[in-house]
């Protein structure tokens, strides 16, 4: 395995939130292992997570071991939303604090981060009525139901009691047909779901798997807002007639959909 290919002066950065990685760590004893984690037997864990409109705040607490106390570093600011994010920059801080850098460094060095493209990317926004709030367009590579459901998840914490508007496009006929029932309920975050046709990659379509079907279960699994579309080139005039002051649109998929997103303010001005 990859803990057992650690060299003798390494170590493993491993993340306990997931139950096979935990169980994994309760039997190495023969690798040197650091975990991190949102749980409390982490090594290094987050705490008080607030998210703000343009990333999420935390604090970050250090395990006390090998006789030292127990250490924080406080108002670690990261500029991008989402518990995902969050968790990936704890495995990125793990690895620094290691290697000795300080609490200023690390707040720097995330506080200036700046991003993975098509994760949660803002693609720009505009005023659908004069004076009031804007609406938010974000584009995301998420196509898989776990990025889904943690994207809607992020873009949940943001807008609070406001709409979360998503457009989906799927990718692949054979991904869709695989994962249908995932699919088919990882959008509960969004207050609408807009489902593009699926975007082939180069594969030929599978009957009984397309956006029609995908809606259809959707809604058989109580989403009220979900809702098919026959193109993306008619996704602006979709939007203009549901979107809402202080509305979030959250593009998402692997295909074609990323330069739609960037083109809405444009088309939605």
């Amino acid at each position: 395995t990859y803990v057992g290919n650690i060299p003798f002066y390494g170590f493993g950065v491993l993340c306990t939130d997931h139950p096979e990685v935990a169980a994994m760590v309760a039997r190495v004893s023969d690798r040197r292992i650091i975990t991190y984690g949102f749980n409390r037997q982490a090594d290094l864990r987050a705490v008080n997570m607030q998210p703000a409109d343009t990333g999420v705040r935390f604090d970050v607490v250090l395990r006390a071991r090998d006789g030292e106390e127990e250490r924080r570093i406080e108002d670690v600011f990261l500029p991008m939303a989402g518990e995902h994010n969050v968790s990936n920059a704890l495995a990125a801080i793990t690895v620094a604090v290691e290697l000795g850098a300080t609490a200023h460094q690390v707040r720097e060095a995330l506080r200036a981060f700046g991003g993975v493209k098509r994760r949660f990317t803002p693609a720009g926004e505009y005023a659908p009525v004069a004076g009031e709030a804007p609406v938010r367009i974000i584009d995301d590579y998420a196509h898989h139901p776990v990025e889904i459901t943690a994207c809607l998840k992020a873009a949940r914490a943001i807008q609070g009691s406001a709409r979360v508007i998503a457009v989906s496009q799927p990718h692949r006929y054979s991904r869709l047909g695989d994962l249908f029932e995932d699919f088919a309920q990882c959008y509960r975050e969004a207050d609408i779901a807009i489902i593009t046709p699926v975007y082939a990659a180069g594969e030929a379509p599978v009957e009984g798997v397309n956006s029609d079907a995908l809606v259809a279960s959707m809604k058989g699994h109580g989403h009220k807002g979900a809702r098919t579309i026959d193109a993306l080139e008619a996704l602006p005039a979709v939007l203009k007639e549901i979107v809402r002051p202080g509305d979030m649109i959250v593009c998402m998929g692997a295909g074609s959909i990323s330069a739609h997103a960037n083109e809405l303010v444009e088309k939605l001005g």
